[in-house]
């Protein structure tokens, strides 16, 4: 009998809409055996009932409420009891060989904890929409290679952490570096997460075998939305005091001022400048907060190398959010 390698995790929250396809086409996978299981997050769309009438092959866990991304991805992680744990948005279809190219491609490097997949436009396939994420010292989190040509991008490589949308990780790890950070909500957890594997020395990847076709903005609707911008500015203020030593703050200070200068004005243009400087604060009431202080990662003397090299991805990031 096949030993069951993998678990997907799909969260959902009112996504009844995007279920049937999504699981229709996991379901599809060959390759390689694995579970499937989905957190449905207090929905009000009817969307357990929907899967466990249509496809009784996956375990739902059904919550009281919207917990949001963070608490629900844990919940399905800590009931998997496979050695990988894939994370799957329900907003996507996958390519018969996804799940088997991500566990090939953990398999290949024992050193990564996350694998990121080549995610392309559900509604325009020739563009790429994340190959996987990158964090810079204007503490801003971008999508590698969004919105230019799917063909680019065709070799596995080294990237600053694993979207969250459809990504491989290394079950054990989270016990070593702790789950995701359920104080983010939603947005910017899984570059957090990608962030404190590198402190403790792991990496992260790419893996572009890995194909997802991605619809976007499946649960909080457009790119550009009140809820979107208001907890991606509060947790962008978040992740950089509870990952960075203090020196490590003072040594970005300058970038990250300029940084949320420029995203102050571009939100001012969008009509959600007050919603964005709103957000900050938030972020920053957080992290001198008694639980956001709680979760800051203490610096060890041991992972010094690690934060220089951290820091130099910081730097060369910047250069890449502008040339590439």
């Amino acid at each position: 009998m096949e030993q069951i390698k993998t678990t997907v995790v799909i969260p959902n929250y009112n996504g009844m809409k995007y279920l049937g396809d999504c699981l229709s086409f996991l379901h599809r996978s060959k390759g390689t055996t694995f579970e499937t299981v989905v957190v449905d997050n207090g929905s009000q769309d009817g969307s357990a009932a929907f899967i466990r009438d249509r496809f009784p092959w996956v375990k739902v866990i059904t919550l009281s409420q919207n917990t949001g991304f963070s608490a629900a991805v844990n919940v399905g992680i800590c009931a998997a009891g496979t050695e990988y744990v894939i994370l799957l948005n329900n907003d996507t279809v996958v390519e018969p060989d996804f799940v088997q190219q991500l566990e090939q491609a953990m398999e290949k490097h024992g050193e990564y904890f996350s694998i990121s997949s080549k995610m392309l436009s559900m509604q325009n396939p020739e563009c790429i929409d994340d190959a996987g994420d990158f964090y810079c010292a204007l503490g801003w989190a971008f999508g590698r290679g969004k919105g230019q040509d799917s063909c680019r991008f065709a070799n596995e490589t080294e990237v600053f952490a694993a979207c969250g949308g459809a990504a491989i990780y290394r079950r054990e790890v989270f016990d070593r570096i702790g789950y995701f950070d359920e104080l983010h909500f939603a947005y910017l957890e899984d570059i957090d997460i990608g962030y404190r594997a590198q402190i403790h020395g792991y990496r992260n990847g790419y893996c572009p075998k890995a194909v997802v076709y991605h619809a976007g903005s499946g649960s909080s609707g457009s790119r550009y939305n009140a809820f979107k911008v208001d907890l991606s500015s509060r947790n962008s203020v978040y992740l950089v005091a509870k990952n960075m030593p203090l020196l490590q703050i003072i040594l970005n200070l300058p970038f990250l001022l300029v940084g949320y200068l420029i995203k102050a004005l571009f939100f001012v243009k969008k009509g959600l400048g007050i919603v964005y400087l709103r957000g900050l604060m938030r972020g920053i009431r957080l992290s001198f907060s008694r639980e956001g202080r709680k979760q800051k990662v203490p610096f060890r003397p041991a992972h010094l190398g690690n934060y220089v090299r951290i820091q130099l991805q910081l730097w060369a990031n910047l250069i890449r959010r502008f040339v590439n």
